[in-house]
C-alpha cells in the first residue's frame, strides 16, 4: 500500500518538528540511562535523536522505509555518537530476538495493512524483558472550531483517502485491543491530545495542510481515488487558511497510545 501523506515538504515539516515532549511524553517514565532503543518509522528523526539524548550512551536505531527521508534524518544527528539511521521493513525487522530495550513507533500502524503483524515483530525485537511504545493518531476524534462546511468536507476525504491508500486512520482507539492480538498480556492505555490554538500555532498547523491538499500525495490520492476534483481541494486549502486566520481557531487532535510487555 502507498503511504497516505507522502514525503512532500509540507508533510516533512511536519515531521520534523515532533519531540518526545510533544509526540511521546507517555513513554518518558520508562526511559532510562543506557537504554537501547528502536524507532521504527523514523521519518526525519526528531523524535529519534531526542531519544537518543534522553537515554544517552543508550544507542538509539532509527529505522524507516523511505531512503530519502533518512537523509535527512542523519543530517539530524549533529555529533551525537549513539544514533544511527537505517531502511527497515517494519513487517520484518533486521534485528535479533530481544536485542532492544524499547522498540517505539509513533504514527506507524496506522499506515500498515497488518498492524497486528507488525506489532508481533515490534514484539519479538523487544523481547519477554523488553517494551513496546506505540502511539497514533484518531482522526473519527478530530474537532476543531470555527465550523467551516470545507474542513468536514476534508475530513470526510480523509478518511478516505486513508483508507483507500494505507491503512486504518481512527487507529488511536483499536491499539489495545492490536496489542492484545499480538498477543501482549500487560499493556497500558492511554491517551493525549495536541492542541492548536494560538496565532502562530494556527498558522503552523493551518498554512502546513493548506498546502498539503494540494501539493502532497494526499492530492494525489484523492484525485486518483475519485474522492475530490482540484476544485474541491482548492477549497479546502482555502478553508484551513481561514481557519489559521480566524481568532476564535481552535483544533484538538487525539491520539491513543500502548505501553506493551508480554
Amino acid at each position: 500500500m502507498a503511504y497516505a501523506h507522502g514525503h512532500h515538504e509540507s508533510v516533512l515539516r511536519s515531521h520534523a518538528s515532533r519531540s518526545v515532549t510533544d509526540s511521546a511524553a507517555y513513554l518518558v517514565s520508562s526511559l532510562f540511562a543506557g537504554a537501547r532503543i528502536l524507532d521504527v518509522g523514523a521519518g526525519p528523526g526528531s523524535i529519534t535523536v531526542d531519544l537518543a539524548d534522553r537515554v544517552f550512551p543508550g544507542q538509539v536505531v532509527g529505522v524507516d522505509a523511505a531512503p530519502a527521508v533518512l537523509e535527512i534524518a542523519r543530517a539530524a544527528v549533529g555529533e551525537r555518537s549513539n544514533v544511527t539511521f537505517r531502511t527497515g521493513d517494519a513487517y520484518a525487522l533486521d534485528e535479533s530476538d530481544a536485542s532492544f530495550d524499547i522498540v517505539h513507533a509513533h504514527q506507524v500502524l496506522q499506515h500498515l495493512a497488518r498492524p497486528v503483524e507488525a506489532l508481533r515483530e515490534f514484539r519479538r525485537v523487544a523481547g519477554r524483558e523488553g517494551l513496546v511504545a506505540v502511539r497514533d493518531v484518531d482522526y473519527g476524534g478530530v474537532i476543531w472550531h470555527p465550523v467551516l462546511p470545507a474542513l468536514d468536507e476534508w475530513l470526510q476525504i480523509y478518511h478516505g483517502v486513508h483508507r483507500g491508500s494505507s491503512g486504518e486512520p481512527d487507529a488511536g482507539r483499536r491499539l489495545k485491543a492490536w496489542a492484545r492480538e499480538a498477543g501482549f498480556t500487560r499493556i497500558e492505555a492511554s491517551a493525549s491530545v495536541w492542541v492548536f490554538d494560538t496565532p502562530e500555532k494556527r498558522a503552523w498547523w493551518g498554512g502546513m495542510w493548506a498546502d498539503r491538499v494540494l501539493a502532497s500525495a494526499f492530492a494525489d490520492h484523492a484525485r486518483r481515488l475519485g474522492l475530490a476534483d482540484d476544485a474541491a481541494l482548492e477549497r479546502i486549502s482555502e478553508a484551513w487558511r481561514q481557519w489559521a486566520a480566524h481568532p476564535d481557531g481552535w483544533i484538538l487532535i487525539p491520539h491513543g497510545e500502548v505501553l506493551a510487555r508480554w
